[in-house]
């Protein structure tokens, strides 16, 4: 086909938004050796929608390709229909691997953990994520019978996992990231509840606990349950399992992990249950699979099927019927990292059609999140694309063929003829494509409703929900004072500006209760044959009751899995909550009157590279050598990050100058953590605060020189943190390095809206 027909049958152009724009040429178009884009948008859809369409022929040589290749490409040009980051990123070009996600074995032997961590490395060099199972390598200090040694444990071998996840890039892209698992009657299952306590630990790594029935029961009996050796079989002691649950309970209140995965329930609903078990996820959890197996996956845009107020179920099923044949086609296209994949993948051919815009679609329907109706709506509209899709995939069946584990599936007992795709519907968390798409990530509630963005004029810019803005104008409430007044807090709530209708239909995720958010993950687990992607948010005054009464009522609402985010849980220091009494704090005395300056004192500047950038801390010290003063400088970010450290430099040479103590200053500062981190290993630096106390700590240990600590200036560039919004009303995680804007923390991942930044990618 000619040039000049590709771009007639290609020709209708993406509405996009100029951050939506943004993302796609810093993350997504081909560039040049400079590093320059050398597509538009318009291009790279072309590329995708020729591609993958390419599959037709392996069915039928007299394909109409170009015919495909549009079907498809004006579902993605209208935004109606967008496929997975690596399959926009590559599909067409040499990589070609098209996948986001896979789940290796983790066998009981050293070769057989050393082929899987270069699996691993080959997978995260192309850009895929990796979920593992560690369930089946013997307990810590087991007796290895051919080295008379012990072995070192789970625990112990992810760590190698994970120094090898920080070590590969992924082709400038994509960042690796991983999911554990381990299951809950494993001998070291307590070793792996605590494996991230200190979150310096396998910060690669979403943690998750497998659940199995007996100890669900067992904790609901407040019984003992047995631990099984994976090596022997045989039992290898037993634990209290209400203390074990309660254990992962404060672990997730403090940190976020470990989350729960219901093996068992994920197993009774095992589509092809004669290919073996599914021991683990992908690294969201949102996809469970079988080792080798690779999550083919891309979501519908909801909120473009709402006409007049009401759904349009007929072009909803018209998306539906496309987005299947391009995902089958996926499959056939995808160039996989190892060939146990490729074959693995091809005998079930699973894919993941899920959505995004769910929130957008609730908001035109004057629907409030947090209500049976919502909850009702979203079974029905997973069932029906669960159902459509099914259809569609066994029409596929008849022509090509049924995947080749079909008749050992369950789909023959349930009367199924045909079925091309062992399944169909997952629900992931949508990132970056959901920025592409202008519309509310996955299921989720909107994070804010509007928020300032800082350029890098130190300007702020009024970022506003697409949906809000065409409502507001609609109804005729729009004003540039309302839309700065719900930047301020990212809520409509309580602004008399806005009709109570629709202060209701735009309710946010911090206004939500861990109920509804729970009782929506279930609503929509109800027709989705893998999981569903869902972060439980929680107020930071959330208690750890209230999380044990969302793993419970997720548990009895059928969920196949939980995570929860507590507010700035991973940004301060955990708090003992519960688990020891309050020191006696000593009576007021004095008040101390810090020393006045000397003219000149002598000091040493420390450099210290941070996720924001250079940062320079000066100490200085009096007469007597004793620390007098600290000041902080950030290099070029300026902005947030530098008026916070130079906070910190004042409050500690106030606290100097009026007898403090360095050394508690700096066991203060240091372990602080923010999304933003540098280095990795034990040089890693959590945050800038972190950094003031590692430099302190360098310069108390060698008072006679002055200590630089010499980096690589091409690792990273000055970025720029802007403020965050600090209101009661919405709590937000930070503040994004690239753009300033609000950083929402997502199914173990810190994910920025505005501009799609990603701790993961």
């Amino acid at each position: 086909m000619s040039n000049k027909e590709i771009e007639k049958a290609l020709s209708q152009t993406p509405d996009l938004t100029k951050n939506a724009i943004t993302v796609l040429e810093k993350r997504y178009l081909k560039r040049d050796i400079s590093g320059k884009p050398v597509e538009k948008p318009i291009d790279m859809f072309r590329r995708v929608a020729l591609n993958i369409a390419e599959a037709d022929k392996n069915y039928d040589k007299d394909a109409d390709i170009l015919s495909t290749a549009t079907a498809f490409y004006e579902q993605m040009a209208a935004l109606k229909f967008l496929p997975n980051s690596p399959t926009l990123m590559n599909a067409g070009r040499e990589l070609q691997q098209l996948a986001a996600c896979f789940v290796l074995p983790v066998d009981d032997s050293l070769e057989a953990i050393f082929e899987a961590v270069k699996n691993t490395a080959l997978i995260h060099k192309s850009g895929g994520g990796t979920g593992f199972s560690f369930s089946r390598l013997r307990p810590k200090d087991d007796v290895v019978k051919t080295t008379k040694g012990v072995s070192s444990g789970p625990v112990s071998f992810m760590t190698v996992f994970d120094a090898a996840t920080e070590t590969i890039k992924q082709g400038g892209t994509r960042r690796g990231a991983n999911m554990g698992i381990l299951r809950v009657d494993h001998p070291d299952i307590m070793e792996f509840i605590y494996a991230k306590e200190d979150k310096t630990k396998l910060t690669n790594f979403n943690l998750s606990v497998g659940i199995t029935e007996k100890f669900m029961q067992a904790v609901l009996n407040d019984t003992d349950y047995d631990l099984y050796n994976p090596k022997t079989g045989k039992t290898a002691g037993k634990l209290k399992a209400k203390e074990v649950f309660d254990t992962m309970v404060q672990l997730a209140w403090e940190g976020g992990d470990p989350g729960i995965v219901y093996l068992d329930r994920i197993n009774a609903e095992n589509p092809t249950p004669k290919e073996g078990d599914i021991e683990s996820t992908n690294p969201c959890g949102e996809q469970p699979l079988l080792p080798y197996e690779s999550c083919n996956l891309g979501s519908i845009n909801l909120g473009k099927y709402v006409k007049d107020g009401k759904i349009d179920w007929e072009d909803l099923e018209k998306t539906i019927e496309v987005a299947v044949h391009f995902l089958d086609n996926v499959i056939d296209m995808n160039k996989y990292p190892i060939q146990q994949i490729n074959d693995q993948t091809k005998r079930n051919r699973k894919i993941g059609l899920g959505l995004m815009g769910w929130a957008d679609m609730l908001a035109m329907l004057a629907i409030p999140y947090n209500t049976d109706e919502a909850t009702d709506l979203a079974e029905k509209v997973m069932q029906f694309i669960r159902d459509k899709g099914r259809e569609k995939s066994s029409a596929l069946a008849v022509i090509r063929g049924d995947f080749p584990s079909f008749k050992d599936s369950i789909y023959p007992k349930m009367g199924f003829k045909n079925m091309r795709n062992a399944t169909i519907t997952t629900i992931a968390p949508t990132g970056t494509i959901s920025i592409i798409g202008s519309c509310s990530s996955g299921i989720e509630p909107y994070f804010a409703i509007a928020f300032y963005r800082q350029v890098m004029d130190n300007n702020k810019l009024v970022e506003v929900s697409p949906v809000f803005k065409d409502i507001a104008k609609r109804e005729g409430f729009l004003s540039d004072e309302l839309l700065e007044k719900v930047a301020e807090t990212g809520t409509a709530h309580g602004l008399s500006m806005v009709p109570e209708k629709w202060q209701e239909a735009f309710v946010t995720s911090h206004e939500i209760t861990p109920f509804w958010h729970t009782k929506m993950q279930a609503a929509f687990q109800k027709y989705t044959d893998n999981a569903v992607s869902k972060t439980v948010n929680f107020p930071n005054e959330a208690t750890i009751e209230d999380v044990k009464k969302t793993y419970l009522l997720s548990y009895n609402l059928g969920c196949k899995g939980t995570t929860i985010y507590r507010d700035g849980s991973r940004t301060g220091q955990v708090l003992n909550v519960g688990t020891k009494e309050k020191e006696a704090q000593p009576e007021a005395t004095a008040e101390f009157t810090p020393k006045p300056r000397p003219k000149v004192l002598i000091g040493r500047t420390v450099e210290m590279m941070t996720g924001c950038g250079k940062l320079y801390v000066t100490i200085n010290q009096d007469e007597n050598g004793v620390p007098f003063e600290v000041f902080t400088s950030m290099g070029k970010a300026g902005g947030c990050a530098q008026s916070q450290c130079e906070a910190i430099g004042r409050l500690i040479s106030i606290d100097l100058r009026s007898g403090g103590n360095l050394d508690r200053i700096i066991k203060q500062l240091k372990g602080i953590s923010c999304h933003m981190r540098y280095g990795f290993g034990p040089n890693t630096v959590l945050s800038c605060s972190d950094a003031v106390g590692k430099a302190l700590e360098q310069a108390t240990k060698s008072p006679t020189e002055i200590l630089v600590s010499k980096t690589d200036d091409n690792l990273t560039v000055d970025k720029l943190l802007s403020d965050f919004d600090s209101s009661d009303t919405v709590v937000k995680n930070g503040a994004c390095p690239d753009c300033g804007g609000p950083v929402e923390h997502v199914e173990g991942c810190d994910i920025c809206y505005s501009c799609g930044y990603s701790h993961c990618s």
